[in-house]
């Protein structure tokens, strides 16, 4: 028997290290997982878990989606894996994944294999990604894992690209309305207040508001530039701080709609990589644990917690989520077919075909919904301004 040195996920996040006898590496991350961990890194002790050489720029998820891609293709066509990365070091588009193949490819000849060299760069790939290479080696899968690895990344891409595309609209035109509504304050209010004095006349409140912020402003006119970089930073810090990050998530998830897609989009992520990690031969738990890490929301990241705590206790897993009271009535209904026919990869994946139909059936009805929304938001807007400025004009007109 050998003792083994540790690192292991617990509770989803927490890092924890231990030691542990058995008689291989694989046998070790066995007794591992039966302690209710997953484990990340695994080595005989008194050997050094060597740490990568060089400090690598973290890649964006376009960039981790043609690395994976290109990977996948090599293997495929039976490319050598030393050569593979060869290749890719000097014809890779981006230079941050040539950098990152040549590292691989130093650790490689080494002596670690694929999916250890990918645990080393765990900041880079992510735990699901490091969790998924490793089942793929240890079940001699290697292919089949980086294809499904490769459909996850651009699953993940889509749904983040359509709900940012979404909420990125009603933000583009509130801000061009502000800045709109900053020049008019700013340089054609006080043109027209010349005229409004010749005149003598009683300006209505909202006009001599406008009068006096826009004055106020150009006479300030850097808290222009000032206040939207305090918004942002505060925006910035609020999302950073732990605290205010669950408050946020809590009152994102009540928002009519964009609460709904917000829980649709981490559902479906959530269930992919499930999917892919069963179909993987992932342990049940170890699949749940993944799963879990592509969920960015507090509530229901705590919320799959204790589903994944009652699942460790010996609680089937239709009941264990069910008991949370989070996911939708349809899905629980095929896990819990799945578990009773045996066929629960099957329903999995159809549970994400149903997720993502629900998910683009909610993003439609929210784009359906913030289109007319903005067009009222910017009329109220300019017909305010028009008030504005030209019902003093009509008063002074009926006074000649």
């Amino acid at each position: 028997m050998t003792i083994f040195n540790y690192s292991a996920l617990k509770n989803n996040n927490e890092v924890v290290q231990g030691k542990i006898e058995a008689e291989d590496v694989k046998m070790a991350r066995e007794e591992i997982r039966k302690l209710g961990l997953l484990p990340t890194k695994v080595f005989e002790d008194g050997q050094k878990a060597s740490a990568p050489k060089v400090r690598l720029s973290p890649l964006s998820l376009q960039e981790l989606i043609d690395f994976t891609g290109t990977f996948q293709t090599l293997i495929q066509t039976g490319v050598p894996l030393i050569e593979g990365l060869v290749f890719m070091e000097k014809d890779a588009v981006s230079s941050r994944i040539r950098l990152l193949a040549k590292e691989i490819r130093k650790q490689i000849i080494a002596g670690a294999t694929f999916a250890d060299t990918v645990s080393k760069y765990q900041e880079i790939f992510g735990n699901v990604y490091v969790g998924l290479t490793k089942a793929g080696e240890d079940s001699g899968e290697m292919e089949k894992t980086m294809d499904r690895l490769v459909e996850l990344l651009k699953k993940q891409h889509a749904i983040r690209s359509r709900v940012i595309g979404t909420l990125m609209y009603p933000a583009f035109v509130i801000s061009l309305a502000i800045v709109v509504v900053t020049v008019m304050l700013m340089f054609v209010f006080p043109t027209f207040k010349e005229m409004f004095d010749n005149a003598g006349a009683k300006l209505p409140i909202f006009t001599q508001i406008c009068i006096d912020l826009g004055e106020f402003l150009k006479k300030f006119w850097y808290i222009t530039l000032i206040i939207p970089v305090v918004i942002g930073a505060l925006i910035y810090a609020a999302f950073k701080n732990p605290v205010s990050r669950k408050i946020l998530d809590e009152v994102f998830l009540r928002v009519p709609l964009i609460g709904k897609m917000l829980k649709f989009a981490n559902f479906s992520n959530f269930f992919t990589v499930m999917n892919v990690a069963y179909e993987a031969g992932i342990p049940i738990v170890d699949c749940l644990y993944l799963a879990n890490l592509t969920i960015d929301n507090y509530t229901l990241k705590k919320k799959v917690s204790e589903a994944i705590s009652k699942v460790q206790q010996g609680t089937h897993l239709s009941t264990s989520m069910r008991s949370v009271n989070i996911f939708p009535s349809m899905v629980m209904f095929m896990v819990a077919t799945g578990e009773q026919t045996g066929k629960l990869g099957e329903l999995l994946h159809q549970s994400v075909k149903f997720l993502d139909k629900e998910l683009d059936n909610i993003i439609d009805a929210l784009t359906a919904m913030i289109e007319p929304l903005m067009l009222i938001v910017i009329g109220g807007i300019v017909m305010f301004l028009a008030l504005a400025l030209y019902l003093p004009l009509f008063q002074t007109y009926q006074l000649s």
